[in-house]
């Protein structure tokens, strides 16, 4: 795994890339059998559903499960960030195939037990183990929960328990460094560092990455260029890119946009292999963040050159273009996309959407959109809602109550519909006197879980003529701690002067 993958660099032009690789659109299996094990979970998995039938049919179907082979398909899981699957086929490996547990099993599961139930779970795990499976291994990914969660004190505490079993190495410095660091206790990153010099315990490539940063988090450049010429002249490790990456983000954050440009170019010099699509992505992204679209496109050629169609790449050069407020820049890398994705990825067409709303162009969004659906391919959710949102901005009112039910009928689990839309829509068709119309709207709610049986009576008594002030129906739509700061401040303002358009 590549540094900067572990490394939490604090940019958002970074983070936005992270964002990214979470839905990549490829499956987890390169080129499997045509039935195979790994196939058949994938499958499952794709479809996001259990892969546990998958199992039990295999081996009803006579057929032979192996340890090792279970053990790698849950480490790529894990890899795909898919805990909760990986964590699915452990536990039914675990209670039907009985294998002999493991210090390296207490140690992989405790680390998708903490990422799909929380600490506190992962915690009770460890404390039900024997005392003969709690080797260094273990503590160690004990010590990788902590740290993750940033509990800074059980992870000092345990440690002090890999120390005193004299198995500290350079992981579990690494996972404490990323506790200092995340916390703000940049005092103590020096020392940590001196400690594992004096123990002849190596600094590896995250180990710089991480101080990187660091001294990028409190802008002092000076200590950043000594830390990265001690990387440059440290014969045991080998210069990274995300060493250099980092370098050009503290640089972007003091406003040395030279600089950081110089450390991109650096950086770029070192990927290589595997790590182009995700480097690449990231160089994209920070050169748009420093205002370089020479450097931008000249990448971006680069990058086509890697052989492979990435949505996650056109994902990135829409949106940086749209940035920098280069829209036919955008539009042409659009239709490129167009002519040759293979799998739908409507992150890329619902950028220009947002932006053809934004600017009033809700013609050329529509026009979009019934391009997407001509090829076959379904709007999402987000599509609708960006939709709805436009019409509702340009009182268009009609069309704004359409996309909205198309948006609740597109939604997925997790996701909730612009709320000020969602209100000014249901006011609208009350006025209106499209009273079915809003009851379907209110049912959708209601079925969705979105709205509580009592809100959405309320709702419906009030869509019935009782009287409710507007800002009784947003707390009916939602309670304020489930919104966002810009949804409440829209709320307010709405519910004090804001007139909905009236039907015509």
């Amino acid at each position: 795994m590549q540094i900067l993958r572990r490394c939490e660099c604090n940019t958002s032009a970074i983070s936005r890339v992270f964002r990214f690789s979470l839905y990549s659109t490829e499956t987890l299996t390169s080129t499997p059998p045509e039935d195979s094990l790994q196939s058949r979970i994938s499958l499952a998995i794709d479809r996001k559903v259990s892969p546990v039938p998958a199992l039990e049919q295999w081996r009803k179907e006579g057929r032979s499960i192996k340890q090792h082979d279970l053990h790698r398909l849950i480490r790529k899981l894990r890899t795909f960030k898919r805990y909760c699957h990986a964590l699915e086929l452990y536990k039914w490996m675990r209670d039907k195939l009985y294998f002999p547990v493991k210090a390296g099993d207490v140690a992989l599961q405790l680390d998708l037990i903490a990422k799909v139930h929380g600490l506190e779970q992962a915690e009770k795990y460890f404390n039900g183990t024997q005392d003969s499976l709690r080797t260094f291994q273990v503590y160690g990914a004990l010590l990788n929960c902590y740290s993750q969660n940033n509990s800074f004190d059980k992870a000092e505490a345990i440690m002090q328990k890999i120390r005193d079993m004299g198995c500290a190495n350079t992981l579990s410095y690494n996972a404490m460094l990323g506790v200092y660091s995340r916390l703000g206790k940049h005092d103590k990153l020096d020392n940590l560092i001196q400690e594992m010099e004096e123990n002849g315990i190596s600094l590896d490539g995250f180990t710089y990455c991480l101080r990187l940063n660091a001294y990028g988090d409190t802008s002092d450049i000076e200590g950043m260029e000594k830390f990265l010429m001690k990387l440059e002249t440290d014969p045991s490790v080998n210069s990274d890119w995300n060493a250099y990456i980092a370098a050009a983000n503290s640089y972007l954050k003091a406003g040395l946009k030279e600089k950081a440009v110089e450390m991109l170019k650096k950086s770029e010099q070192f990927i290589n292999g595997s790590s182009r699509r995700f480097g690449y992505e990231i160089l994209l992204t920070l050169y748009t963040a420093v205002g370089n679209k020479a450097e931008l496109y000249r990448l971006w050629n680069v990058y086509k050159t890697i052989g492979k169609f990435f949505n996650s790449g056109y994902v990135c050069m829409v949106s940086s273009l749209l940035k920098l407020d280069d829209m036919d820049g955008a539009e042409k890398t659009f239709e490129e996309w167009l002519s040759g994705y293979k799998l739908i990825d409507f992150r890329v067409p619902n950028m220009l959407v947002r932006v053809y709303c934004n600017k009033g162009l809700l013609e050329k969004a529509e026009q979009l959109v019934s391009r997407m659906i001509e090829k076959g391919e379904k709007p999402t959710f987000v599509t609708w809602n960006i939709l709805a949102v436009g019409y509702h901005e340009n009182n268009q009112m009609d069309k704004a109550a359409d996309r909205m039910k198309k948006a609740l009928m597109a939604i997925q689990r997790g996701r909730k519909p612009n709320p000020v839309t969602l209100r000014a829509c249901l006011e609208y068709l009350k006025e209106k006197g499209d009273v079915e119309e809003v009851e379907n709207l209110i049912r959708l709610l209601r079925e969705l879980s979105l709205v509580s049986a009592y809100g959405c009576d309320r709702l419906m008594n009030y869509i019935r003529n009782e009287e409710l002030g507007s800002n009784s129906i947003a707390q009916m739509l939602w309670d304020q701690e489930d919104l966002d700061a810009d949804a409440i401040v829209n709320l307010k303002q709405e519910s004090h002067g804001r007139i909905i358009p009236q039907p015509t």
